[in-house]
């Protein structure tokens, strides 16, 4: 439980039409900051049109869509059962990711 440093903000691309929908992978940022988004990100377990781009206003700018789980979509299921801890939001026991494969369509 160790921070790890993160790089620079990316730039937020949630204007590229693409929608938290269940399955997709989405990058992390702080709700109050559109560029703040570094090394983290989620897997949406449900549709999530609230995260979505509704326009360029900080308060609706949403959450950027880049990727989505194409196999193994019960493993985030079981993820996202762990208990997390609701002051810090991190989950209570170790979950780690071994292996990611890049795919393309």
């Amino acid at each position: 439980m160790q921070p790890k440093q993160s790089g620079q903000p990316i730039r937020n691309e949630a204007h590229n039409g693409l929608l938290n929908k269940r399955g997709t992978v989405a990058m992390a940022r702080q709700s109050d900051v559109v560029d703040s988004s570094t090394c983290q990100f989620f897997i949406n377990l449900a549709d999530n049109a609230h995260l979505d781009h509704k326009n360029r206003t900080d308060a609706e700018y949403g959450y950027c869509v880049f990727g989505e789980v194409i196999e193994g979509m019960d493993v985030a299921e079981k993820i996202g059962k762990v208990p997390v801890d609701q002051q810090t939001s991190a989950p209570e026991e170790t979950v780690a990711i071994r292996t990611v494969i890049r795919a393309r369509r």
